[in-house]
């Protein structure tokens, strides 16, 4: 084959991005596709060292022969909820078809009963490698959306909005977030949270409605009030109302876990990037928000991402420095969580990266005014 042909290619999720690239898929990375009523003729197809994750072949024989000839195929895994190969992020729609008040059928629910069943914290070694794929596509199905650089820089400037999980909707922290959330998304920033209820969701919500007004975001808030408890049994009917009145939102995305999938995951995000593992999601959650993360009241959960957020700028470990905002004096000065931030920054770069407000508008003009700085990695 000429050289050209032989070129390593990247992800392959359609089946069109096979027939235009009919002389060779070397390289690549082939998900989830049914290839058994295609008619694909393998043999002229340059297939060495690409990988084939969770598709369907018209027989066994194909399989072996792409085997042979330098693939490798990861096998579809039977009796599982979930597809540990999916190619990309879920949406509330999709993790909540099958839920009712009455009884929670979703796939969200039958995902989370697997992993209380056969995952955590005694998974045997199949349950614990698709949930290891599964969190490796949602990482990748991530990136496609924020698409970062070289550098690790997304494409959109990402914040992280961090916070107490319960918070309840009619709270003042509740409306302060969704205030500081709406703020952030009108001024071009693209919002990224731990996808649960409380402050997370407040989040989503102010992102989702940033092309709305204040009265707008008022009237949600309002609406949501009426089931406060994610416990109440209109928690979801109420934002289902918000959303029926405001049928499109810009987007951002929810990142949320089975870890705590007792924990409702909220229905703002436009996309949701679900992940078995709690650390990854964490870790991953704040490596993408280089723009910085705005840390609402919270409690333990919150005070650890501080910390977490607070070593990747220590170490500039990222090779960026990023602000930290902080959105309420109450919970962070009079604490002195603050405080100690601050004497822990002494010297480096991230000092002058610091702040804390008990006014939205504040807090955006801080983040706007403090742009991530690219340092020197060890």
């Amino acid at each position: 084959m000429a050289g050209s042909d032989r070129r390593t290619v990247g992800e392959i999720e359609t089946l069109d991005q096979i027939l235009k690239r009919a002389a060779s898929v070397r390289g690549g990375v082939v998900q989830g596709l049914d290839f058994r009523s295609t008619g694909i003729d393998w043999s002229p197809i340059d297939v060495e060292g690409t990988v084939f994750l969770g598709c369907t072949f018209a027989s066994e024989d194909d399989v072996g022969r792409l085997m042979r000839r330098g693939a490798l195929v990861f096998p579809r895994l039977p009796d599982l909820p979930y597809d540990p190969y999916r190619s990309r992020l879920y949406t509330w729609m999709e993790l909540l078809e099958g839920f009712s008040p009455e009884v929670d059928r979703s796939l969200d629910r039958r995902i989370y009963d697997n992993f209380r069943a056969r995952g955590r914290p005694n998974s045997d070694l199949r349950e614990a490698l698709a949930e290891r794929l599964h969190d490796y596509s949602i990482d990748d199905a991530l990136r496609d959306l924020l698409q970062p650089d070289e550098t690790g820089m997304t494409r959109v400037k990402a914040v992280g909005m961090m916070g107490g999980h319960g918070v309840r909707r009619d709270h003042a922290h509740f409306r302060q977030a969704a205030r500081t959330a709406q703020l952030l998304a009108r001024a071009g920033y693209f919002i990224a949270t731990g996808g649960g209820p409380g402050i997370m969701e407040a989040a989503n919500l102010g992102a989702y409605l940033g092309g709305e007004d204040a009265p707008a975001l008022e009237g949600a808030l309002s609406i949501l009030s009426e089931a406060p408890a994610g416990s109440d049994r209109d928690y979801f009917r109420q934002a289902r109302v918000v959303l029926e009145r405001h049928a499109t939102g810009l987007t951002n995305v929810a990142v949320p876990t089975w870890f705590y999938g007792h924990e409702p995951s909220n229905l703002f995000g436009t996309h949701i990037a679900k992940y078995f593992s709690n650390s990854l999601r964490e870790d991953g959650l704040l490596a993408l928000c280089l723009h910085g993360v705005v840390f609402a009241p919270g409690s333990a959960g919150t005070w650890q991402e501080v910390f977490m957020d607070a070593a990747q700028n220590h170490y500039g470990s990222l090779g960026w420095v990023s602000p930290m905002a902080f959105l309420g004096r109450e919970a962070y000065v009079t604490t002195g969580l603050y405080p100690l931030l601050e004497r822990l920054a002494e010297g480096r770069t991230y000092r002058g990266m610091l702040s804390c407000s008990d006014d939205p508008a504040e807090i955006v003009a801080f983040l706007q005014d403090h742009p991530p700085l690219r340092v020197e990695t060890p």
